[in-house]
């Protein structure tokens, strides 16, 4: 088993976005889990509990985590990048492809009451 600081679980064999467990610097990672390969390359700085993709999506791809579509790619996400707000349209909350991706607040002219 490979080693590495940089370290990911995978829920589901179906997933195709993995979870950070500590915070992740661009190179390779290791997933623990339930995951297809041993390791990932990760494309950029991503935090602790935050999804990364483990293969490229397209536009309205489904983001599977914990062996179910919990959103779809609002644009076209490649391997490695993180999957957060500012690249997903959440499947249980419609607007939260408007929300600040940094802060998860309503950007302006989409507040919702």
């Amino acid at each position: 088993m490979k080693t590495s600081n940089n370290r990911a679980f995978v829920i589901n064999v179906a997933d195709n976005v993995a979870t950070a467990l500590s915070d992740l610097r661009p190179g390779e990672c290791v997933l623990v889990g339930d995951a297809v390969h041993e390791s990932a390359q990760v494309r950029g700085d991503i935090r602790s509990g935050h999804k990364f993709a483990l293969v490229d999506l397209k536009v309205g791809d489904a983001i599977i985590k914990y062996g179910v579509a919990i959103g779809y790619a609002s644009v076209a996400i490649e391997c490695g990048i993180w999957v957060h707000l500012h690249n997903v349209q959440s499947q249980f909350d419609e607007r939260s492809g408007t929300l600040d991706g940094e802060t998860g607040a309503p950007t302006e002219g989409n507040v919702y009451v």
